[in-house]
C-alpha cells in the first residue's frame, strides 16, 4: 500500500525536512511526499484505488500507535492500494476535506506547526508500519 503525504507549505532545507527524509528512508512500504502550495494548487489524483484519506486535523482521533498500525494494517489486508495523509496550512483543512475524509487523525489535543506536523506524521507512518512488521522500534507500555 502507498502512503501518500500531501501536505500544504514547502518544506525547504530545515530541520523538519531532515527528520522527514530520516524516517522516510525508514519505511518499507511505498512512500511518496507532495507539496502543495499554501494556499491554492489541486490535490492530485489517487495513484491508485481504492484509496483512504487522512486529514490531519486537531478535532481529529487520538490514536495509540499500535492501534494506527492497525487501521493501516487492516486498510492494507482490505486492498486499499493508497493511504492519503493531507496536512493543511496554518488554518487547517476546509469542511468538506474534513467531512469527505477517511479518518481525521490528532496528534494530542496540542496545536502543531503543519512543518512538524509532517516530521511527526513520517515518524508515526514508519513506526506503525514497523509494528506491523514485527519490527523491535516500537516499544508499549
Amino acid at each position: 500500500m502507498l502512503l501518500h503525504i500531501i501536505a500544504r507549505g514547502k518544506i525547504g532545507r530545515s530541520p523538519e525536512a531532515e527528520l522527514v527524509d530520516r524516517y522516510a528512508k525508514r519505511v518499507a512500504w511505498g512512500l511518496k511526499v507532495t507539496e502543495l502550495p499554501d494556499r491554492g494548487g489541486t490535490i492530485p489524483p489517487p495513484a491508485a484505488t481504492p484509496v483512504r484519506t487522512v486529514a490531519l486535523d486537531e478535532r481529529g482521533r487520538q490514536l495509540t500507535s499500535t492501534e494506527f498500525a492497525g487501521i493501516l494494517g487492516r486498510w492494507r489486508d482490505d486492498g486499499v492500494r493508497e493511504a492519503r495523509f493531507l496536512i493543511g496550512a496554518a488554518d487547517g483543512h476546509d469542511a468538506d476535506v474534513r467531512d469527505k475524509a477517511d479518518l481525521l487523525l490528532a496528534f494530542g489535543a496540542a496545536t502543531w506547526p503543519h512543518m512538524l506536523a509532517r516530521a511527526m506524521l513520517a515518524e508515526q507512518l514508519w513506526r506503525a508500519t514497523s509494528i506491523i512488521a514485527g519490527h523491535p522500534y516500537h516499544r508499549e507500555g
